[in-house]
């Protein structure tokens, strides 16, 4: 098993920064790929990206591509997500979540085998 805790979400105006941590616990050497996701109030959960485990290869949601970065530093088996430039319409509960070996790069959520508890972000316009 392994187990994700999100932190670093907050209210921000738009135009301004966060960023996400995820920290991976239990059995992280079974873990490839990790990735984060969004679900906004009466919508379906969103990919936003996604990173290798090994190389840091990354992949995004075009909505997001050139704000957002996503990346790892696995001696610390911590996954972050720093986003720039927020706007209202990133609003929504973000989740961490981590796969073992999957095709690349997956945006769908099916693929993901564990995920975090969620951290709410919320920007203000």
């Amino acid at each position: 098993q392994v187990q994700l805790v999100e932190s670093g979400g907050g209210l921000v105006q738009a135009g301004g920064s966060l960023r996400l941590s995820c920290v991976a616990s239990g059995r992280t050497s079974s873990v490839y790929t990790m990735g984060w996701f969004r679900q906004a109030p009466g919508k379906e959960r969103e990919f936003v990206a996604t990173i290798r485990s090994r190389g840091g290869t990354t992949y995004y949601v075009d909505s997001v591509r050139g704000r957002f970065t996503i990346s790892r530093d696995n001696a610390k088996n911590t996954v972050y997500l720093q986003m720039n430039s927020l706007k209202p319409e990133d609003t929504a509960v973000y989740y961490c979540a981590a796969a073992a070996l999957i095709s690349w790069p997956s945006s769908n959520a099916d693929d993901y085998t564990y995920w975090g508890q969620g951290t709410q972000v919320t920007i203000s316009s």
